[in-house]
């Protein structure tokens, strides 16, 4: 039961975000919306370490960590937050669907041992045919959009690059001091970038809840969620995740936000999930084939 309770909690977190970080922004801006949700998802992080008791080293192996970890994290969420301003937030999701294929092409380079079978290959190619369909439909939507959709390719880059450079690093730490101490290099700079482009006056209730719910649910409490998820299922069931939110969030911003979605855009949602559910489960339709 604590399992599914889990990872039914994952879906709901992942098909949320895109559409609370809208909802976080408006009255505020993007830069101090992010800002405030990371002082205050830090600061959960904190307390939950020290309850915990999880180990946060100082030494220079665990610094070199938080960097790549907060480095990436910074400019991957700045880039988000920036992008929502111009495209439906469901459109966030399914852009950010592709990061699978693209953090094994980092990790083809970076790590080795990461082969391109057939299927993954013709799965690349079907998510990179739905990439060109949104961004196509974006320069037929409104005049900004195309901006919006290349915002969200870029923090897709830097996360995966992000998750293959940690990987390469192979922190002994736990996931969550991992997370910790990258929040805590990226903080500082969320933080000065918001002071920069300067300071609400007031912040709409509306904001701010959308500010709170992101800080404990997406920051807090959606990364241990999903490390114990990962810890207790097989990877192809915690990979299903990416196949349901893409879908799930653009019904939300249908729902929720009146967002109107063109038929392209479904078109191209379902290019990059039938391309990820090739990417995930390709071995077991070949392995079927061999075992006939």
């Amino acid at each position: 039961m604590a399992v599914t309770s889990a990872y039914l909690a994952i879906i709901i977190i992942w098909s949320t975000t895109p559409l609370a970080i809208q909802w976080s922004s408006a009255g505020v801006g993007y830069e101090f919306a992010v800002a405030l949700r990371m002082v205050i998802g830090l600061a959960a992080l904190l307390i939950i370490v020290r309850l915990w008791r999880l180990p946060m080293p100082i030494d220079r192996d665990a610094i070199k960590v938080y960097f790549a970890g907060g480095i990436p994290l910074f400019l991957a969420m700045s880039s988000v937050y920036w992008s929502a301003q111009f495209i439906p937030s469901g459109w966030i999701a399914v852009i950010f669907g592709l990061t699978p294929f693209l953090t094994s092409v980092f990790a083809h380079f970076m790590l080795g041992g990461q082969s391109f079978t057939f299927a993954k290959s013709s799965a690349m190619l079907l998510g990179f045919i739905g990439l060109t369909i949104v961004f196509a439909e974006s320069f037929d939507a409104a005049k900004s959009s195309w901006m919006g959709v290349a915002g969200i390719c870029f923090s897709a880059v830097v996360h995966s690059f992000g998750a293959v450079t940690l990987k390469k690093l192979q922190p002994t730490m736990p996931s969550i001091s991992v997370t910790t101490g990258s929040l805590m290099v990226a903080t500082p700079l969320f933080v000065l970038s918001s002071v920069i482009h300067g300071i609400p006056n007031s912040i709409p209730d509306s904001s701010l809840k959308a500010i709170i719910y992101l800080a404990f649910m997406g920051s807090a409490l959606g990364f241990p969620l999903y490390y114990f998820c990962l810890k207790n299922l097989r990877a192809e069931q915690v990979a299903l995740i990416t196949l349901i939110t893409p879908v799930t969030a653009l019904l939300l911003g249908i729902w929720l936000n009146g967002e109107l979605i063109s038929i392209h855009i479904w078109i191209g949602t379902a290019f990059i999930v039938s391309g990820l559910a090739l990417y995930e489960f390709g071995h077991l339709l070949r392995n079927s084939k061999s075992q006939c």
